[in-house]
């Protein structure tokens, strides 16, 4: 397939009764887990426009994650709680259930080699799970001082990084558990004097496929911290000198938060916008500030994934809909010619 980003469509979308909050492909591209704030995750095959839900958590599910053949869903949720599924399963049924964290789990990873499971949240806390038997391998704090957002392994997976609302991230080895360093990303936080609140924090982390950028999403240039006022910012970092490489920006006033990046193979980075502005996926040059193109979704949208197959994406949505769009759609069926 020839992907070419200007050419972005939405080939297909589903409505659900519940406004969405996540969203993930399984590592076989069959099918589409989301969850929604009917406090459920959902499985959906778009070939057969067929769902299942997944019943086990008591609030909101942010994280979504899998084993490396896609047999295994592992979700967490503001409720603290980690569960293990039958990704594949006709009546879906809690395998494990982890007390994982005291309060909100914000953000789930898997390491490369697929053996361990990483939960941050909102107890400072970053754990390492064995993603077989869901025993705890290791435990890591003292470096954070507000809400961990965010959690990405490096592709050798003896590295994990972890960012929280201030703006802050923490290098750490994966075998021991050390803190290696820490940078800042400033733009990405804020404290409002009027509101007395800070805003911001890290909505998604990611590496490009050979670990020397990490791209970081969130709101900067915030101007109303209760009403979420600001502008969406994609920032990626020189890995192994842990400096800024360039902020990705959107050309008009775009208000909302960048709430997914996903970092092509083919050298260009995505994110998406849900805001005020509404729903928006933008794409990106590696050496660019401004975006080389932008595709208008129909509602503000608060999640993003990329395809196995690197031409899909699939985003949820506040107005109750996930929907897949193509950087290779197919082409448009031309008018039948009338006959003399």
């Amino acid at each position: 397939m020839a992907i070419d980003p200007t050419k972005t469509k939405i080939i297909k979308q589903l409505k659900h009764e519940s406004p969405l909050i996540s969203c993930r492909f399984d590592p076989t591209g069959k099918y589409v887990f989301f969850g929604a704030q009917d406090n459920r995750i959902w499985r959906w095959d778009p070939t057969a426009d067929s769902k299942k839900d997944f019943v086990g958590h008591d609030s909101w599910i942010r994280s979504i994650v899998f084993s490396k053949d896609g047999m295994t869903l592992i979700t967490g949720g503001y409720d603290g709680r980690l569960i293990w599924w039958e990704a594949n399963a006709e009546e879906p049924k809690p395998i494990r259930t982890v007390d994982a964290h005291k309060g909100w789990i914000r953000a789930a990873a898997v390491s490369p080699d697929g053996q361990l499971v990483a939960t941050v949240g909102d107890d400072l806390f970053l754990r390492l799970w064995n993603l077989s038997d869901g025993s705890l391998v290791r435990e890591i704090t003292g470096k954070h001082e507000r809400y961990i957002y965010n959690v990405a392994f490096h592709p050798d997976g003896k590295q994990i990084v972890t960012g929280d609302l201030m703006g802050k991230l923490n290098h750490w080895n994966v075998e021991t558990g050390e803190f290696v360093r820490d940078m800042t990303v400033e733009a990405l936080s804020k404290y409002d004097k009027g509101f007395r609140a800070q805003i911001g924090g890290f909505r998604a982390l990611e590496f490009n496929t050979d670990g020397t950028v990490l791209a970081c999403a969130g709101i900067t240039d915030v101007t109303n911290a209760f009403a979420g006022v600001g502008q969406p910012l994609i920032e990626l970092w020189d890995w192994k000198e842990a400096k800024q490489l360039i902020q990705h920006r959107s050309k008009g006033k775009s208000e909302g938060v960048a709430w997914g990046v996903a970092v092509h193979p083919e050298n260009f980075t995505i994110g998406i916008l849900g805001g005020r502005a509404g729903g928006i996926m933008f794409f990106w040059k590696p050496d660019s500030k401004d975006e080389f193109h932008q595709f208008k979704l129909p509602d503000s949208a608060r999640d993003l994934d990329l395809h196995p197959d690197g031409v899909q994406l699939v985003t949820a949505h506040y107005d109750k809909h996930v929907r897949i769009s193509s950087m290779d759609p197919p082409e448009e069926p031309k008018p039948e010619e009338a006959k003399e």
